[in-house]
């Protein structure tokens, strides 16, 4: 089935290396369009800004000095 795939593949390509710049263009435009249709872009799936909010905290205790450095200081 591979092998099919490929030899559809390259008939593909020999007949789009065919066509005139124009249409080539326009082949060009109707593989984003089926792309951008059924392929989900992955900016999409990006977390929104401050959607991880209230999930990490900080403990109140966090600036003090901690006691395994007590002789350093």
């Amino acid at each position: 089935m591979k092998k099919r795939l490929l030899m559809e593949s390259d008939l593909l390509y020999t007949k789009i290396a065919a066509l005139p710049d124009e249409l080539k263009a326009e082949v060009e435009d109707f593989v984003d369009f089926v792309t951008a249709k059924h392929i989900p872009k992955a900016v999409e799936c990006r977390p929104k800004f401050g959607s991880a909010k209230g999930m990490i905290s900080v403990s109140p205790d966090f600036d003090e000095p901690l006691e395994d450095f007590k002789d350093y200081m």
